[in-house]
């Protein structure tokens, strides 16, 4: 099988495009003809040698797939040749990456595909959609009626975020880093849509949320605590999804005087069990039509390189120009 994968981490240049053996399907596990894959920052940081990460070198890029199920072990109960499927998840913890023509993907980590949904669509909403949710109704525990700020919603998890929780019912508030994604922003759902970069972001959320901010979630690399906390509510909660590096002050007065709490939450610390209910829910919304990512680039597999250098751009070295996920087909 062709696939993309690399040696060494380093820049966008370690990637190669070529041919590695077909992975067979273990016991509990399907064969997929992969159809679409998609790039994510975390991996750019994981390529670039950014986070620590146990690579078995030559290391196939990618997390994320959408194929067709084309051979199964003797152990797999819930899918069939011919099935439409979708994972995310991979390329970590001994899971083999998914850039490649091929990909042998455990049951446990496998979802359907709903009717009427691209390969596309599909592989673009699956890592951030899982990481939106969990993000949401997992540690926020989103209600019906409550105000929610999604802080850098320009992003894949941050679009995903505005529609989830309007559709759970929310009142939703959403920053973005330019006027073309504070204007996507509105068109997906949000009430308020505003500049992070403007001066009067506190005075504005303010005037809408005059009691406080119940959800705050917060996608950017460094958090501005100061401003979060300054506008939660009594009881509000806050979710932290980004930032390794980051270490800024922390207000400890004014947050625990609100009986607030905050929550770190890494997508990738989630177990096949807790992506599965995501999956269920981000199934039914697709299928209806409700919820849907925006995608920048569709690229042959052979074009990693250059995906990973304008993921790589837009994520890392801030600028913030991608507007939309970039999509690979093998």
């Amino acid at each position: 099988m062709r696939a993309a994968f690399i040696r060494r981490t380093g820049p966008p240049e370690v990637i190669e495009y070529g041919v590695l053996p077909d992975p067979v399907a273990g016991p509990r596990q399907c064969l997929i003809r992969v159809r679409a894959v998609d790039v994510n920052p975390i991996d750019v940081y994981v390529r670039a040698g950014m986070v620590p990460a146990a690579l078995e070198f030559p290391y196939i890029l990618g997390r994320d797939l959408v194929g067709e199920v084309i051979a199964v072990g003797p152990e797999v109960r819930s899918f069939k040749p011919g099935d439409r499927v979708w994972a995310t998840g991979q390329g970590f913890a001994g899971r083999p990456g998914t850039f490649a023509e091929l990909a042998a993907v455990d049951e446990e980590w496998l979802h359907p595909v709903p009717p009427g949904v691209s390969d596309e669509e599909m592989v673009a909403m699956s890592l951030v959609g899982v990481t939106a949710h969990l993000a949401l109704f997992q540690f926020a525990r989103v209600q019906p009626g409550e105000v929610v700020v999604i802080h850098g919603a320009g992003g894949g998890v941050g679009s995903a975020a505005v529609q989830m929780a309007r559709l759970a019912g929310a009142r939703v508030v959403a920053t973005a880093g330019t006027e073309e994604k504070v204007a996507a922003c509105r068109e997906l759902g949000a009430a308020l849509a505003l500049s992070y970069r403007a001066d009067n972001l506190p005075e504005a959320i303010r005037a809408f949320a005059p009691e406080g901010v119940n959800v705050w979630i917060e996608t950017g690399r460094n958090p501005n605590f100061d401003l979060a906390v300054s506008l939660l509510a009594l009881r509000g909660r806050m979710v932290v999804l980004a930032g390794r590096e980051a270490r800024p002050p922390f207000p400890v007065g004014p947050f625990y005087v609100k009986n607030a709490t905050l929550y770190g939450f890494a997508m990738f610390n989630a177990s096949a069990a807790e992506v599965a209910q995501c999956a269920a829910k981000i199934n039914e919304w697709m299928g209806q039509g409700r919820l849907r990512m925006r995608i920048a680039h569709v690229l042959p597999l052979s074009e990693a390189a250059q995906a990973h250098r304008w993921q790589e751009e837009s994520t890392v070295l801030g600028t913030r120009t991608l507007h939309g996920k970039i999509v690979l087909r093998p």
